[in-house]
């Protein structure tokens, strides 16, 4: 059958709703709220930091380390607490999208270390926290050089749509492409594929994500800029 239109009456190129929100963990260096409709993600950054032990310390340049989990009640299948493979690969995706804005070179032997929890989900889990996590790091006052914004593209039945939600993401034959952009330069600092995609179809989910993405950084200004003005 043909995939024709989205259960939630949204258009092929409608996001959710998004929402930005810094400061949410007090005892936090910096930290960040980030959703996608349903899907909530709160990012919480501790340092810099001295590195132990001292033989892991770079004098050339700090570290990055990234934490991702989901929180129990967050799905409605039985997950088990703590971190699994899936989030241990998730944490590292955040960590590699992530680095490309950091001046670690400015924090020579320290690390940063960025705590992601999933509060809640309905699928685009690791772009809200890749959105989450770089709010939260502009909010501990890091030295960055852009903002990092992620989003979910998928591909259906030759259609490209972009947020996909939980029930787009189980449906039969449904490329998943999480895609994390640079908003000032239109860098790529994260594409995954977890189905089949031609070279059309991923082109015009690049230029969509890209153009979505200026809707996320507005979101994430606005965010800082409530906290701070």
């Amino acid at each position: 059958m043909a995939y024709t239109k989205r259960l939630d009456g949204r258009k092929f190129d409608e996001m959710r709703e998004i929402e930005g929100k810094v400061g949410v963990v007090k005892n936090a260096d910096g930290s960040a709220m980030f959703k996608f409709g349903d899907t909530v993600a709160i990012a919480a950054v501790y340092g810099p930091k001295d590195l132990y032990p001292r033989f892991m310390q770079n004098p050339k340049k700090g570290k990055l380390r990234c934490y991702y989990d989901m929180i129990s009640f967050s799905v409605n299948e039985r997950k088990r607490p703590g971190p699994d493979r899936r989030s241990n690969e998730i944490g590292l995706v955040t960590e590699k999208s992530l680095t490309p804005v950091l001046s670690l070179e400015n924090y020579p032997n320290a690390v940063v270390d960025v705590f992601v929890q999933i509060v809640q989900a309905n699928a685009g889990t690791r772009c809200a926290g890749i959105c989450a996590a770089s709010l939260a790091l502009a909010d501990a006052g890091l030295d960055m050089k852009d903002l990092v914004c992620a989003v979910s593209a998928g591909v259906v039945d030759g259609k490209v749509l972009i947020d996909i939600d939980k029930y787009e993401e189980d449906v039969e034959g449904m490329t998943d492409i999480p895609i994390a952009i640079l908003p000032r330069t239109g860098e790529v600092s994260l594409l995954q594929l977890d189905g089949k995609v031609n070279r059309e179809e991923l082109k015009e989910a690049l230029e969509l994500v890209k153009k979505v993405s200026k809707k996320i950084h507005n979101a994430q200004k606005k965010a800082l800029q409530e906290k701070f003005k």
